[in-house]
C-alpha cells in the first residue's frame, strides 16, 4: 500500500481548503443577491398617485421598510409609521412591501429608500420624479379686427410646468412657426412660465380663422390643453351680379342682384350701364336693379359698384333679352333662336284644312 509523502498531503489539504472557501463565498454571494432589495424609479404628475414597490427574492423573516426623502419611516412591514393619509399600504409580504402616495405634490420629489434589516442592513433607492402640470395656455395681443394686409402679434403663455413645456401654434390643423419659447423660473417654485409669440400678416382668408396655441408636455396627452383665438379681418368686397334667372324674356319682370362679399358687408351700391344710361323702366333698389318689363333695348353690360368703407369694387353682367316665341303647336324658342321678326306661315289650299300659324317676335 502506497502512502502520500508529506508535501503531497499538504498540497491536498490546501486544495480542499480552497474549494471549501470558494463554496462558502459562493453561498454568501448568492444569499446577498437573494436578500438584496430591488426597486424602480417612478415618474408621476402633480395630483396623481405613485406606487413604490420593494421586493427581495428570498426572505429570512427580516422586515422591509420604506423611508421618504427626509429618511422618515413611512411603513415598517405592514405598520404605518408616518401619519400622512396620502400614504397607504398596498401589499405587505415577507418578500414585498408596496405603498402608494396619492395627491402627489412637487415637494414629494426625491429619493426614497427601501431597507431590509438583515445583518448587515441592505438598502435600495427609488427616485420619484414629479412633473409640474402646465396650466391652460392664455393668448393675448388680439384686441380688434385687423385690416387685410395688416399684421397681428399674438402671445401665448403657460404657467406651472416642470420641466418647461413647449408651445405650438396652429391655424386650424396647420402648424405655424412662432418665435422660440422664452422660459422663466417661477419665483419660490420649482416650476416654469413659458412664453411664445406669433406674428401674422393677415389676408381675407384669415377672417374667422382659429389661431390655436397648444401645450406639449410629458404630463399631458396630445391636445389636452389648447386655446384658440378667432381672427376678424376687414377687407374690401368681391363683387358679382346674380340674375333672377338665366333666361330673361322680353315683356317679363326681371332683376339683377349685386352681391358683395366683404367684411363688413357693403353699405353702398351704384348701378350703371356701360356705354349708356340705365333704362327708364329699370329702378335701382339698393343692391337690386329691377326691370318692370324687359325689352330688347335693355340689352347691354350692367355694372355694379359696391363699397364697405374698406374698399370699392365692381362686378358686371351682360344682359341678353330673349324674344317671345308663340305657336299653335307650343313650339319652344329653341326652334328659332335667332329670329327677330314676326313670321306668318299659312299653309292652305285644301278645303277644310286648318291653317298653321307661327309667331316669333
Amino acid at each position: 500500500m502506497a502512502f502520500l509523502s508529506f508535501p503531497s498531503r499538504l498540497w491536498s489539504v490546501s486544495v480542499l481548503t480552497a474549494l471549501l472557501a470558494a463554496a462558502v463565498h459562493t453561498n454568501v454571494s448568492s444569499d446577498d443577491e437573494l436578500l438584496q432589495p430591488v426597486t424602480s424609479d417612478e415618474t408621476v404628475s402633480v395630483g396623481g398617485t405613485v406606487t413604490l414597490t420593494c421586493r427581495v427574492a428570498q426572505s429570512d423573516n427580516s422586515s422591509l421598510q420604506w423611508s421618504n426623502t427626509a429618511q422618515q419611516t413611512l411603513y415598517f412591514g405592514e405598520k404605518r409609521a408616518l401619519r400622512d393619509n396620502r400614504i397607504q399600504l398596498n401589499r405587505s409580504t415577507p418578500t414585498e412591501l408596496t405603498i402608494t402616495i396619492s395627491e402627489v405634490q412637487l415637494s414629494d420629489e426625491g429619493e426614497y429608500t427601501c431597507s431590509i434589516f438583515t445583518m448587515p442592513v441592505r438598502t435600495a433607492r427609488a427616485t420619484v420624479t414629479v412633473l409640474g402640470v402646465p396650466g391652460k395656455p392664455q393668448i393675448t395681443g388680439y384686441e380688434d379686427a385687423v385690416q387685410e394686409g395688416g399684421k397681428v402679434t399674438l402671445t401665448c403663455t403657460s404657467m406651472g410646468s416642470k420641466p418647461p413645456a413647449k408651445l405650438h401654434w396652429y391655424r386650424g390643423v396647420q402648424e405655424l412657426k412662432g418665435r422660440p419659447d422664452v422660459v422663466e423660473s417661477t419665483p419660490g417654485e420649482p416650476t416654469y412660465k413659458v412664453i411664445s409669440e406669433l406674428t401674422l400678416e393677415v389676408t381675407r382668408d384669415d377672417d374667422n380663422a382659429l389661431i390655436g396655441c397648444a401645450v406639449d408636455h410629458p404630463s399631458l396627452a396630445p391636445g389636452d390643453k389648447r386655446t384658440e383665438q378667432p381672427l376678424r379681418v376687414l377687407f374690401s368686397p368681391e363683387v358679382y351680379i346674380q340674375p333672377e334667372n338665366d333666361l330673361p324674356r322680353e315683356g317679363e319682370k326681371f332683376y339683377l342682384q349685386c352681391i358683395g362679399n366683404g367684411n363688413p358687408e357693403p353699405n353702398s351700391y351704384i348701378w350703371e350701364k356701360k356705354d349708356g344710361e340705365l333704362p327708364q323702366l329699370a329702378k335701382v333698389d339698393n343692391a337690386f336693379l329691377r326691370f318692370e318689363m324687359l325689352n330688347k333695348s335693355d340689352n347691354g353690360i350692367y355694372l355694379c359698384y359696391a363699397e364697405n368703407g374698406i374698399g370699392k369694387n365692381q362686378g358686371e353682367y351682360a344682359l341678353l333679352v330673349q324674344g317671345t316665341y308663340l305657336t299653335h303647336e307650343a313650339k319652344g324658342s329653341d326652334d328659332a333662336p335667332d329670329a327677330d321678326t314676326a313670321i306668318i306661315n299659312a299653309e292652305g289650299g285644301h278645303s277644310g284644312a286648318e291653317d298653321k300659324k307661327e309667331y316669333f317676335i
